[in-house]
């Protein structure tokens, strides 16, 4: 199964602050462990919501609404897209994860094909392979 950790923003990574050396040594490591153990899929930090937009949908219109926003709580400074076994393994390599200070980081499992039920018929699911290969192949 698939886990995405959401790292929340704080009022430093909204004001652009980077992490110290040491804490990006620290998350470095923690990265390579995921790495070694198969685990890491993917993950990168975000750049501050001054840079970021949202788009509003309302029927045929779209409005698009520029940051920075102000609820930081709301926001994403981060990620990781991870493969593991259960909920469980997720959780105890989160607990390993380098962040103290009150950081907050939300663990969300990732729908995979099969969650979709019949209405995710053959043709459906026969789209979203190829579509998601031909993106991977473009990637190379």
């Amino acid at each position: 199964m698939r886990f995405m950790v959401i790292v929340k923003a704080t009022k430093d990574s909204e004001a652009g602050v980077m992490p110290s050396q040491q804490l990006l040594t620290e998350m470095g490591n923690y990265n390579e462990a995921l790495v070694k153990a198969g685990v890491l899929l993917a993950g990168e930090g975000l750049h501050p919501s001054t840079k970021g937009a949202r788009m509003r949908f309302a029927g045929k219109e779209r409005t698009v609404i520029d940051g920075p926003f102000s609820e930081t709580k709301e926001l994403i400074a981060g990620f990781w897209l991870w493969q593991v076994r259960s909920k469980e393994e997720a959780l105890e390599w989160l607990r390993r994860a380098p962040f103290d200070d009150g950081a907050e980081l939300e663990l969300r499992q990732v729908f995979e094909m099969e969650d979709f039920g019949a209405e995710f018929t053959p043709e459906l699911r026969e789209q979203e392979k190829r579509v998601f290969e031909e993106a991977r192949a473009k990637q190379s």
